[in-house]
């Protein structure tokens, strides 16, 4: 054995991170680009990515860090952040998370790397979780239906705003919301509002709202200052004028107060975090949206439903898909493509945990303590703004407002400093009767205190609910199904998180080739930041000085992003890709107005685009049309120009995607981009496809204005089975002073911003950590190869496919960009196998399909993303060319047209298992098509669910098995 001569230094492993995300070794790279015909990777760049566009990143960004490293520098801005007892409200509560749940869902692989269950038969576990969630939303809120969550309780009241209007009758524009509104989400309404002309009235909805002048009203309740106003009245007086009445509220008061269903709401809208969700800095949290069966076909969102599967059994799937914007396009009232699926499942999961009896616990200790406080209060002498509350308490405290919020912090206790002289105070389950009797220090002065918890909460033992007006007490039940009484103790609630988990196909079990939809690695040590409590336990709203490791954090991100992408700016603040796509055409649309050109109100967009670029369009009140694509999928030059002269005075904006949809490096990029500059335009680059881009090109130099870049893509963030998502926009120097704001943080933006379109100034900062963490441990180096790799890897996968299927497009030099595009129309032309047919089947060998019907119907979009090894894309490959086999055999008729494993694709263990086979095709050529599912075999829970019929017979709950049976039968 020879000695090794590498120097101390040279033995330091800087570059593991890499290493361990990039799944290709250097052997399966040299081999794979010698199938390619390549001898490196930086000429497989010069043969895909147009040389026009190139561009590296620059020379001082920061080199990749070592797992540990990265780690420690996170720990240290952890630690310079100083949680305190959180008591400042506003929707926002500091919660115990059930350890069995944080261990179990949001540390759980099989949970975080899941995607948002389009394909139901694998998606089972995710879709029940979703189930329970808008369940618990419906008994609590007391209304018919609720979807499957939102971004957060501002943008859903923005959403129940829009949703009001095209139900509401006549041509009112008119929009009143309480004053008594959290201000966050009156300012996120005024956002939405602003572009769709229409007008918002901020008031006191007792005395200044005219129902005949407005289609709608927002309201909130318990009110943001803790009061409890009775809304029957003008609830009433709205329905009379055909007004809608939306009705923000709290789902652990609902337990105890009359819920909002049950005074004639229309929709109800709020906040689940306090379902054992950490506050995180604002975000990431799962909204709720609920409304009346009569207005089903407005909801936006998803909504899971119950149907049947092709055995007649019950299966869960998305209901009502016709709604969401993928569809509608232009036409939708909605752009949300994002969901927070994972944070609703750990907030219906707390309700399961807790059950009915266990929240009603809760809700009493706190509203108990609650009174104790405001006992103890009047008792020194203070007035409350209100005779009564839930949990929070606005106080009367005149010029001695500041002494108290200072006296307080002392305490470790941060309030709120609400208008004219007075101090807001909002309990939680964490809240102690040592906070309390803190607090009465506080407001005492710092004195002494005669006061006692136990003696104060003796006296109040006889009625408990006095601060609840008789008539506005709960006295309907809730949260009656099994599934809510059944998982109280650790054992059967560990079993039944591990059952749900178990049905499904997430990253941890296999590829999930997604087009456009980059299911990459989500590392381990990218997730461990995230349930500190120096990042989870910090209020959106705390002091700064608070939240130095916050701002540090958030700083360097910005900077970081900003580097790798060539802008001059970054927002964080949009919570989703669509918000991103949003924000930025709102920021085009403020620039025009300070340049004097408002009316410019035309947005192009190629036929191609995602279905959220023309929602976004609209909702930013612009006029959309669209620009046709040529024969290659690339957008037709032409036809781009002739639109921009015909609407040259009138254009604002191009939206296009880079790559493309279609998944190469369009050529003509920088011509596109001159052509609308030359009419007076502003190019919106959609960010979707940037796994192709970071290290080879930077967008904000070759011709875009800004972007949108998916943190919950290109940057590791975990789709969490459909959200959370980070959608933070890049913007040119010009557009810089136009960025979101916030009027709750003058430090979350420009002053001359366009208002904030989330309801947390820095949108979802609680996940934030892991994108800082992708990028310190990739470093300028690790980027870069992942992009080489990640189209490496879809070359690779085009290559071995294309004997067998066709490759719709590529580029000049016949090369894919990080995805590609396989064609099945001749399939179904010659064989009647349709791409569900497929992409069904390929359940049966243990994988998730990639992306079907688009951007073309009839196709599937493939992209392996930069972790995927060699050998796992062989297995996919070599799945696809088994049922590529199995097609022709239909062909030349060795196997029945109708009885085939695709038409009777995917096979459950039942159905293999079962005494009787009726089929033409053998047991083990349904199940165990390839010999290595032997050693890892997943079985689909149910067969091909039946959408038509879970449209019919719409049930968006957890109803009683017998019902399901009976709507079966």
């Amino acid at each position: 054995m020879t000695g090794d001569t590498r120097s101390l230094d040279e033995l330091q492993y800087r570059d593991e991170f890499i290493s361990r995300h990039i799944g290709p070794q250097p052997t399966d790279v040299a081999d794979m680009l010698a199938t390619l015909g390549f001898e490196s990777l930086d000429e497989l760049v010069r043969n895909t990515v147009p040389e026009a566009v190139r561009g590296e990143l620059p020379e001082d960004f920061p080199a990749a860090l070592p797992e540990r490293e990265a780690l420690e520098a996170l720990a240290r801005m952890a630690a310079r952040n100083k949680p305190a007892c959180s008591m400042i409200g506003l929707g926002y509560y500091d919660t115990f998370t059930p350890p069995v749940v944080q261990r179990s869902v949001l540390e759980s692989p099989g949970w975080y790397t899941a995607y948002t269950p389009y394909q139901p038969e694998i998606s089972q576990g995710r879709l029940e979780a979703l189930l329970n969630f808008q369940t618990m939303v419906m008994e609590l809120t007391a209304m018919d239906l609720a979807n499957a969550s939102l971004l957060d309780e501002a943008t859903a009241a923005a959403e129940a705003m829009t949703m009001s209007q095209a139900i509401a009758k006549g041509e009112r524009a008119r929009y009143f919301v309480a004053a008594s509104c959290h201000p966050q989400t009156i300012a996120v309404v005024r956002t939405r509002a602003r572009p769709l002309g229409i007008e918002v009235e901020v008031g006191d909805p007792e005395h200044d709202f005219d129902p005949e002048a407005c289609f709608g009203i927002l309201l909130q309740y318990p009110a943001s200052n803790g009061g409890l106003p009775d809304y029957a009245g003008l609830t009433e007086r709205a329905h009379a004028a055909g007004a809608l009445v939306t009705v923000a509220s709290d789902l652990l008061s609902l337990v105890l107060l009359r819920p909002p269903g049950e005074f004639g709401a229309d929709i109800v809208v709020g906040n689940s975090q306090r379902f054992g969700v950490p506050m995180g800095f604002g975000g990431p949290h799962a909204a709720f949206f609920a409304a009346r069966e009569a207005y089903r076909r407005y909801l936006p969102g998803r909504i899971v439903g119950v149907s049947i599967d092709a055995a007649g059994r019950p299966a869960l799937r998305l209901a009502l898909q016709t709604r969401e914007q993928h569809i509608r396009r232009e036409k939708a009232t909605s752009n949300i493509c994002t969901a927070q699926v994972l944070l609703a499942v750990i907030a219906g999961m707390y309700a399961v945990w807790h059950g009915p009896e266990g929240l009603r616990t809760i809700a009493l200790r706190v509203h108990r303590l609650t009174s104790i406080l405001a006992a103890g209060l009047k008792e020194q002498g203070f007035a409350l703004v209100s005779d009564g509350w839930f949990d929070t308490l606005s106080v009367e405290a005149g010029e001695r407002a500041g002494a108290i919020l200072t006296h307080a912090r002392e305490f470790g206790i941060n309030l709120r400093a609400a208008e004219d002289g007075r101090v807001g105070i909002a309990l939680d389950e964490t809240t102690t009767p040592h906070d309390i009797e803190q607090l009465w220090r506080a407001f005492a002065g710092l004195g002494t205190m005669e006061l006692q918890v136990d003696g104060v909460d003796e006296a109040l033992r006889d009625d408990p609910l006095a601060a609840i007006p008789a008539a506005q007490r709960r006295t309907s039940g809730y949260l009656k199904h099994p599934c809510f009484t059944s998982h109280h103790s650790e054992t059967e609630m560990l079993r039944y998180l591990k059952s749900l988990e178990s049905k499904d196909v997430a990253l941890d079990r296999s590829m999930i080739p997604l087009g456009s939809c980059t299911m990459k690695l989500n590392a381990t040590a990218e997730m461990i930041p995230i349930s500190w409590p120096g990042f989870a336990r910090m209020h959106p709203f705390a002091p700064l000085d608070q939240a130095d490791g916050y701002r540090e954090l958030i700083e360097s991100l910005e900077q970081r992003l900003a580097q790798a992408t060539g802008f001059a700016a970054v927002s964080l603040q949009p919570n989703a890709g669509s918000q991103g796509e949003y924000a930025g055409l709102l920021v085009i649309r403020r620039w025009h107005e300070s340049q004097g050109q408002g009316h410019r109100s035309v947005c192009l967009i190629p036929s191609s685009a995602h279905g959220t670029n023309p929602a976004s369009a609209v909702m930013a009140g612009l006029r959309v049309v669209v620009v046709e694509c040529d024969e290659h999928g690339n957008i037709d030059v032409d036809d781009l120009r002739a639109k921009a002269d015909a609407h040259r005075d009138d254009l604002a904006a191009l939206m296009v995607t880079y790559p493309s949809t279609h998944g190469v490096f369009e050529e003509s990029i920088i011509e596109l981009c001159k052509i609308v500059h030359r009419a007076g335009g502003q190019v919106y680059m959609d960010g979707a496809n940037m796994n192709a881009l970071l290290g080879l090109a930077l967008p904000g130099r070759f011709g875009p204005d800004v972007a949108h870049m998916n943190l919950h893509k290109t940057f590791a963030i975990p789709h969490g089975g459909g959200g959370p998502g980070v959608g933070p926009i890049g913007v040119g120097e010009h557009l810089a002073p136009h960025l979101p704001n916030h009027p709750l943080r003058a430090a979350a933006g420009p002053e001359d911003g366009i208002g904030p379109v989330s309801a947390a100034p820095w949108g979802s900062a609680g996940v934030l950590p892991i994108s800082w963490a992708y990028i310190a441990m990739m470093g300028r180096e690790g980027l870069t190869r992942a992009s080489q790799v990640a189209i490496l890897n879809a070359n690779y996968m085009a290559r071995r496919l294309s004997p067998h299927f066709s490759v719709l497009y590529t580029g000049i030099k016949g090369f894919v960009a990080h995805e590609c595009i396989v064609d099945l129309r001749p399939l179904e032309k010659d064989t009647d196998v349709t791409t569900d047919d497929i992409c069904k089947r390929l359940m049966d060998y243990g994988f998730h399909a990639p992306t079907m019907h688009w951007p073309v119907s009839g196709t599937i979009m493939i992209e392996p993303t930069e972790s995927e090894s060699r050998a796992e894309m062989d297995r996919f490959c070599d799945a696809l060319i088994a049922i590529r086999e199995e097609v022709r055999r239909i062909e030349a008729g060795k196997s029945d047209a109708a009885d085939n494993p695709l038409k009777h694709a995917p096979h459950t263990v039942d159905e293999v298992s079962a005494l009787e086979w009726s089929h033409a095709y053998s047991r083990e050529e349904a199940a165990w098509p390839l010999a290595w599912l032997r050693d890892a075999k997943y079985w689909p829970p149910v067969k091909r669910v039946d959408n038509v019929y879970g449209d019919r017979h719409l049930v968006c709950s957890c109803a009683p098995l017998d019902d399901y049976r009976a709507a079966v039968e």
